[in-house]
């Protein structure tokens, strides 16, 4: 079993990826824009959207060469209320909506402390359970529909198989429905009246089922192809690595969201007022973690920005144009400070530059906060990036490595379905910058951190 078919549902973008598990290595990708539907009660998941993509992808990977094994990883924050027939009971709330926040005080009273779930309490539907209780309290009749809520990624596995149900990283993932610490649904489950109806959790790597009759007919794929429950996008980041590398490391998963894991760092107490938070890894152990929204303030200042030149960065880490946190508020390690530039008239290039600079110091402090120690791995699109990277690892003073294509959320999901497959041959730290450059990045870093107090 070597080509494993991975649905990767990011907040951005929708992804089918076919992975060679013997490399590993993505060997096709179909890709779409992950859209919100504004139509309707709330904003919420194009679900029929992204199940029409779905097999009209593996449609085309099964006629390129066929698919042994299908996989899931989508984003967290995110699950479904199902009704007995296995249809939604109500569309899939985006969790950006501010509806949850109406009826905070109530959730608030309802939902237990970080010291049981890891789970800081987040803006919008960031909490799942405060997603579940707005809907609830809201949508008429609906708790009367409601026969299961399941985790995202099984919302996927479960439209392939028939067999819906909850993983272990997908509760993890600030939910406030799980314990990370004992293994176990948190006491809010309870406490919204969902003890009957929250499935017994599989790890991510559970074989659910094989595909359904009609999605045979639909995509070609033999009526045996085997179907794997499916795990949160970072915890499938840090699976290649948690096969492959000594204890201790971190991984830094970026896209959407910048997450930071970290294995066997230094253990002490995580601030939940700062974003951070306990996720539970592939194999159910809890990770500390901490986060921020990376690829969205990216994204947000595209229009101001431009790729920098040498003479642009000299510029920045001479004259100390800075980018204040915090672009996206509400979230990461500086949640209730609205940022800026420190001279908004400053050239686009140097605003590039500038940006890499405040994205890798807004990751060092995230890693920080976990007690993070060993390398740190750089997964997803900031990895191409050698401005972040020489940032990040001046700003933490350890090395860094840019994990290769053979790594990411693809390649650990597929990895779930192969469980024998070679994990693959970790990457070498990236060499340090000549000395007169770390110097002035160093400096830079100081400033950085004076600044944000």
């Amino acid at each position: 079993m070597s080509r494993v078919a991975v649905i990767d549902i990011g907040k951005t973008n929708a992804k089918l990826a076919l992975v060679d598990t013997t490399g590993p290595a993505e060997i096709a990708v179909h890709t779409r824009p992950n859209r919100v539907l504004d139509a309707g009660p709330y904003p919420h998941v194009d679900v029929d959207g992204i199940w029409s993509f779905v097999l009209d992808a593996l449609s085309h990977l099964e006629a390129e060469g066929g698919v042994d094994a299908v996989s899931v990883t989508t984003h967290g924050a995110s699950g479904a209320l199902l009704t007995a027939d296995g249809g939604l009971a109500c569309p899939i709330l985006d969790y950006e909506h501010d509806g949850p926040d109406r009826s905070a005080a109530a959730y608030d009273a309802l939902r237990p402390g970080f010291a049981e779930t890891g789970s800081p309490r987040l803006p919008g539907g960031l909490n799942l359970g405060a997603q579940v209780h707005w809907l609830l309290e809201t949508q008429p009749g609906l708790d009367a529909r409601v026969a299961q809520v399941i985790t995202y990624p099984q919302v996927w596995s479960g439209r392939l198989t028939g067999r819906f149900g909850c993983d272990h990283t997908s509760l993890g993932c600030h939910t406030d429905l799980w314990a990370p610490w004992e293994g176990r649904y948190s006491t809010l489950v309870a406490a919204l009246g969902l003890e009957r109806r929250m499935p017994v959790p599989t790890p991510a790597g559970t074989v659910v089922g094989t595909v359904l009759p009609a999605v045979a007919r639909r995509t070609g794929m033999r009526p045996e192809t085997p179907v794997i429950s499916g795990i949160h996008d970072s915890n499938a980041s840090l699976l290649p690595h948690l096969l492959a590398r000594e204890a201790p490391f971190a991984v830094v998963s970026t896209g959407t969201w910048v997450v930071s894991l970290a294995v066997g760092g230094r253990r002490g107490p995580l601030d939940p007022g700062r974003d951070t938070l306990v996720n539970v890894d592939a194999r159910g152990a809890p990770t500390p973690s901490a986060r921020f929204m990376g690829g969205r303030d990216r994204d947000t200042l595209a229009g101001e920005t431009a790729a920098p030149t040498r003479t642009d960065v000299a510029r920045v880490l001479k004259g100390g144009l800075c980018l204040w946190p915090s672009v996206v508020p509400g979230t990461g390690p500086f949640p209730q400070r609205r940022g800026g530039w420190s001279d908004p008239g400053a050239a686009p290039g140097e605003k590039g530059a500038a940006l890499s600079f405040y994205l890798a110091m807004m990751t060092a402090e995230c890693l920080a906060l976990i007690g993070a120690d060993g390398p740190s791995v750089i997964e997803g699109p900031f990895a191409a990036d050698p401005l972040y990277a020489a940032m990040l690892g001046t700003a933490t003073g350890r090395p860094v490595v840019a994990a290769p294509r053979s790594t990411g959320t693809s390649i650990g999901a597929a990895l779930l379905a192969v469980p024998d497959a070679p994990p693959p041959v970790p990457a070498k730290a990236l060499s340090p910058p000549p000395e007169e450059k770390a110097v002035a990045m160093a400096a830079y870093a100081a400033r950085w951190r004076e600044g944000v107090g």
